[in-house]
């Protein structure tokens, strides 16, 4: 693949916002961060849904298998409550776990709120494809983002997913040198 042909799936999973009840702020946070911080050529792909199980895995998967993302992240549906099945969906459309991700993001949070071990935000594999939950709220968006987008490009290299290139004054984005 190119650097053009990268696509961002954004999904913002909350009852009340796919309702219209509440604006979302969760989605629009992680597309201007990756507006921010990615300098080569990308396209989003934001659905914002309900906190339904059957609902959230139809999405992630329409949005890997059809849409042909190559990184899918999610805000919202990660906590304690009983709606909160957004891991739950996430890792039943998985191929591979990728467990790294939610612990350095709960240990990040951590440092500011000791609510973070509340937070359930894992990651997966879905074919050529990365998908990340993240919290809710625009600030913890940015702090988990900063904290694992320096993996993420390598990730979507080891997968055969798009080459996504960054920043580097903003995030550093870790490639192996060649040998």
């Amino acid at each position: 693949m190119t650097k053009e042909d990268a696509r961002i799936g954004i999904v913002t999973v909350s009852d009340r916002a796919s309702r219209g009840e509440y604006e979302d702020l969760g989605g629009p946070a992680i597309q201007a961060y990756f507006e921010e911080i990615l300098t080569n050529d990308w396209s989003p792909v934001a659905r914002v849904i309900a906190d339904d199980q059957n609902t959230i895995e139809a999405t992630l998967a329409e949005l890997v298998d059809d849409a042909g993302c190559d990184l899918v992240v999610t805000t919202g549906g990660t906590g304690p409550a009983p709606r909160d099945v957004t891991p739950e969906a996430t890792e039943a459309v998985a191929d591979k776990l990728m467990p790294g991700f939610g612990e350095l993001m709960r240990q990040v949070s951590l440092q500011y709120v000791p609510t973070a071990i509340l937070s359930r935000q894992t990651a997966v594999i879905r074919k050529k494809a990365l998908i990340v939950n993240l919290p809710g709220k625009p600030k913890s968006i940015r702090e988990c983002l900063d904290a694992v987008m320096p993996a993420i490009p390598y990730c979507l290299d080891l997968i055969g997913a798009a080459y996504l290139t960054t920043d580097e004054t903003k995030v550093k984005a870790f490639r192996p040198k060649p040998k």
